[in-house]
């Protein structure tokens, strides 16, 4: 057999036993059920370590810059929105609340927000300011931002580039052989925050941050509200954060459909 076809074999082979069929969610009353690829050889906690030490990174050049915001008054929103939000990822990973949470938010006119891989989240004060957004608007966007998380859409897309270059035999180099764990975290963090996410994903976000902000008892017609915000934002210039989360009448849809699966724990949430 010729040395390439042999190569490729292996490559295959490998490529088939190091995937994995995973749902790293359950589905909530939302529906979120699709099970997605994993390589077995990038595991949760490589890309958690990965992408902590970028996020620390941020935070010292914030810092540096006199713009980390730890006192004023969307500061304190955020972190109390966090402190409702955070303890409802239960109901879609059990894991998922004892996670190393870090909230923190920087002084910027970027309209943005993220939470990257094992619950690191960052929001801009510009996306508050700007957008002038209400508590259940912020809940909204937070919540999607940690669906994204809880889904580890940053780890699918990383297997499935890896998968892609093992087919082509590159996957040793992919894996890390010879690459320093700063070529690493520079991929976790292309993967997870830089890269636009598939529309799949998006509304497996959107679903699942919908159904974490009526638990927390936020109102889940502020989804609505917060994406009609974000489209008209900045004319021909919108948000940093639509680079990566485009707003469109499918994604409203979408939301005004989960509506009523989750008004019930909204409701349910104001009672308690």
């Amino acid at each position: 057999m010729p040395r390439v076809f042999r190569i490729a074999g292996l490559a295959a082979a490998l490529m088939l036993t190091a995937c994995q069929q995973v749902n790293t969610t359950s589905g909530g009353v939302v529906g979120v059920e699709r099970k997605q690829t994993m390589f077995s050889m990038l595991s949760s906690a490589q890309v958690d370590q990965m992408y902590a030490q970028s996020y620390q990174q941020t935070l010292s050049e914030a810092s540096q810059a006199g713009k980390l915001d730890a006192s004023s008054s969307d500061a304190k929103r955020v972190k109390a929105i966090a402190d409702r939000l955070i303890p409802q990822t239960g109901a879609f990973r059990q894991d998922a609340p004892s996670w190393k949470w870090e909230v923190n938010v920087i002084q910027s006119d970027e309209l943005n927000a993220n939470c990257g891989p094992g619950g690191k989240i960052i929001v801009y004060t510009g996306l508050i300011d700007k957008l002038k957004l209400t508590d259940d608007e912020l809940a909204a966007v937070m919540g999607h931002e940690i669906a994204h998380a809880l889904r580890e859409h940053g780890r699918e897309a990383m297997s499935r580039a890896y998968a892609e270059q093992v087919g082509l035999g590159l996957g040793g180099q992919l894996l890390g052989l010879g690459q320093t764990s700063v070529d690493l975290a520079h991929q976790v963090v292309e993967y997870s925050m830089t890269l636009p996410n598939s529309r799949q994903n998006e509304n497996e976000a959107d679903l699942i941050g919908l159904e974490l902000a009526a638990r927390a008892g936020y109102n889940p017609n502020a989804a609505i509200t917060l994406w009609q915000k974000m489209g008209q934002a900045g004319g021909d210039a919108p948000p940093e954060i639509l680079s990566t989360h485009p707003a469109d009448s499918t994604r409203m849809a979408n939301l005004q459909a989960a509506i009523p699966k989750v008004m019930p724990l909204y409701e349910q949430a104001k009672t308690r």
